[in-house]
């Protein structure tokens, strides 16, 4: 290992493991926003509402995140109203093209999380809510969507892992992200095990960080509900 090289180099991987924190982190949050429409949409007995969503959903989880990045950054150029739109400002930039191609992607799958928690809270507890005399949205935003965020943090902490390490995709539309850098930096000393190495422990150390953060989050709501008991 050449580690005189790989030190020479930390300060642009930092740069790179910087970016893709901004990509990840706007992609789970927007997402987040997204997804609980959708989730609640999703969990409808009726029909119609949930119909459209599962069709957002189904499109999303089905087909690779690489593909939406090129619908996205090749595809919408296409187009002469999009180009001559505000829009335009934004999407022939790759960062807000991968921003925006990440949160539809993530939303489908936290919208399913989200579907799965809200059906897996036990129905004596909506019951009596609403024998309290709680009405529908005091139900769902007091006793439904607390209780669902408890059960479905776990498979939440997931989806943010999964991301960071699909972000690497980013690099395909020209992005220095982390793997992205790490491409740039074997361009010029040809160290391709040292520079990939080197990004994936930063991969490896990010994602630690995130793994210890939801565990205490974790933590933190399981003894929060111990005391609301």
């Amino acid at each position: 290992m050449e580690w005189e090289v790989i030190i020479k180099w930390l300060p642009k991987f930092i740069q790179g493991a910087i970016l893709t924190l901004e990509l990840v982190s706007i992609a789970v949050i927007l997402g987040l926003i997204l997804a609980i429409p959708l989730g609640i949409a999703r969990s409808s007995k009726r029909l119609y509402v949930r119909a459209l969503p599962y069709a957002y959903i189904f499109f999303f989880r089905g087909t690779p995140l690489l593909v939406q990045l090129f619908l996205v950054y090749y595809g919408l150029a296409q187009f002469e109203s999009i180009r001559s739109s505000f829009m335009w400002t934004y999407l022939r930039d790759p960062f807000w093209c991968a921003t925006a191609t990440m949160t539809l992607h993530t939303a489908a799958y936290i919208a399913e999380i989200l579907r799965g928690a809200i059906q897996a809270i036990p129905p004596g507890e909506i019951e009596a809510a609403r024998a309290l005399g709680m009405s529908r949205p005091k139900t769902l935003f007091y006793i439904i969507l607390p209780r669902a965020a408890r059960i479905g943090l776990p498979a939440y902490s997931n989806e943010v892992i999964l991301m960071l390490k699909a972000s690497s995709l980013a690099s395909t539309v020209t992005l220095l992200e982390l793997t992205g850098m790490a491409r740039t930096i074997i361009a010029r000393n040809y160290l391709t095990v040292e520079m990939f190495f080197t990004a994936g422990v930063f991969y490896l150390l990010i994602s630690y960080l995130l793994v210890r953060g939801f565990k205490l989050l974790e933590r933190w709501l399981r003894v929060d509900a111990c005391q609301g008991r």
